[in-house]
């Protein structure tokens, strides 16, 4: 089932013995609602978001529930602007600068929700 699929339906089918008449329900709306997005979770590879100086950082977004298409952002502390849009976010050799608190935003247009914060610690 898909947001588009809303709309007005009815039956119909042949009545009387010699199916000589063709007869329909009133339509009746039936509208189809999103799952708004929840669950949000942050991963991290290398796991807790330690990772040593020079070395690739892996993140993941995951969406427990939520009907889509979802859309995905990534940022690092009260930085409005995104670092990334998909679901996985990869730093190459990562510098002191890369330290600091990151989240993901996942939303399907009408909700919006967010990741816990993951501290990334730049060894």
């Amino acid at each position: 089932l898909q947001l588009h699929h809303s709309g007005r339906y009815h039956c119909g089918g042949w009545v009387n013995a010699e199916m000589s008449q063709w007869e329909e329900s009133v339509p009746v709306p039936v509208p189809v609602h999103g799952v708004p997005v929840s669950g949000v979770s942050l991963l991290a590879q290398p796991p807790g978001g330690q990772v040593a100086l020079g070395d690739r950082l892996v993140l993941s977004c995951a969406v427990a529930t939520g009907t889509g298409p979802l859309s995905f952002s990534w940022h690092r502390g009260a930085s409005a602007e995104p670092l990334g849009t998909g679901p996985r976010l990869e730093l190459h050799h990562v510098g002191d600068e890369d330290s600091g608190h990151y989240q993901c935003r996942a939303s399907n247009g009408d909700s919006t929700a967010e990741s816990p914060v993951l501290n990334v610690t730049v060894l």
